[in-house]
């Protein structure tokens, strides 16, 4: 009777050692696959998943983890290369309206020194202002063509975000003017200081308050901290948290947008991450705010 009580804890031992073993060498195969799976995932490499351990079913789970990865890679290189098709468009493009508008312009200047009718003066109004209309729209194209292909050479230093921003809003005062607006600004006393391109950064403002020009039914308030946190507020009744999350996609635009290619907030996220900085969209009781970080 002591023999197979003996017997049986051997074998319980045995048994207990050889699980506790097995549940360690698994536990080592997955912090292997965790810790390689994360850095296959942040760095572009075609390493695949190894792991140490003899386990059938580990063995099988790094091979259908692997598995994957080649999909994704084949996906991710599908999509680099048709964006980046997408952008070369766009470039060549944008070129190829540049000239032939710059000369369309050209002729309607001098057609303007000659004799017309009244009709012929109110058409060639109308031409003109569509002519500059589509000359705007095709400069945005290409400002968007030579951010996202060479996401441009910035030359940060320090600067004065507030003032920069003051700068901004000046210039596009006759803009909000003409479209009803008297702008809300509150800076902060004390200059804020930050390490940003100063040509980048007024483009970004620029950016945000000719979409202000473009949504607002006539207000618009910017606030500014000492945190640099600088918020775009307006009133935007036809939009909503939809299509205000889609306010940065490229070519996105809603039907109250004003001679808008749907770039031009595009851009300013582009600017703004290439600088180390967040941008994002809120939408709360008929009101867009559009928050900046620095």
């Amino acid at each position: 009777m002591v023999s197979v009580l003996i017997l049986l804890s051997l074998a319980l031992g045995i048994t207990t050692l050889t699980l506790t073993v097995k549940i360690y060498l698994m536990k080592k195969s997955a912090k292997e696959i965790c810790r390689q799976l994360g850095f296959v995932l942040a760095e572009e490499t075609n390493t695949l998943i190894c792991i140490s351990s003899s386990d059938p079913s580990m063995k099988r789970l790094a091979a259908e983890i692997n598995q994957e990865l080649r999909l994704l890679r084949k996906e991710r290189r599908r999509y680099l290369h048709g964006d980046r098709e997408l952008k070369e468009a766009v470039t060549n493009i944008s070129h190829d309206l540049r000239t032939p508008l710059t000369a369309i312009c050209g002729y309607l200047d001098m057609l303007e020194e000659e004799e017309k009718s009244e009709n012929a003066c109110r058409y060639l109004a109308q031409i003109q202002n569509r002519t500059e209309v589509l000359k705007q729209l095709t400069e945005e194209l290409f400002r968007y063509s030579v951010v996202v292909s060479t996401k441009e050479d910035l030359k940060p230093k320090t600067v004065a975000v507030d003032a920069i921003l003051a700068d901004s809003i000046a210039a596009s005062y006759n803009a909000l003017t003409d479209r009803g607006i008297t702008p809300v600004i509150t800076l902060p006393e004390k200059k804020v200081l930050r390490h940003l391109d100063a040509s980048a950064l007024s483009r970004i403002f620029a950016n945000l308050i000719s979409n202000a020009v473009k949504y607002s039914e006539g207000d618009l308030t910017v606030t500014m901290s000492d945190t640099c946190e600088i918020a775009f507020t307006n009133t935007a009744a036809n939009l909503s948290p939809v299509t205000a999350a889609r306010l940065f996609d490229r070519f996105f635009t809603v039907e109250t947008g004003r001679k808008s290619t749907g770039l031009g907030l595009a851009i300013a996220k582009v600017l703004t991450e290439e600088m180390g900085g967040s941008i994002d969209a809120e939408y709360h009781n008929q009101k867009l705010t559009i928050k900046l970080r620095f």
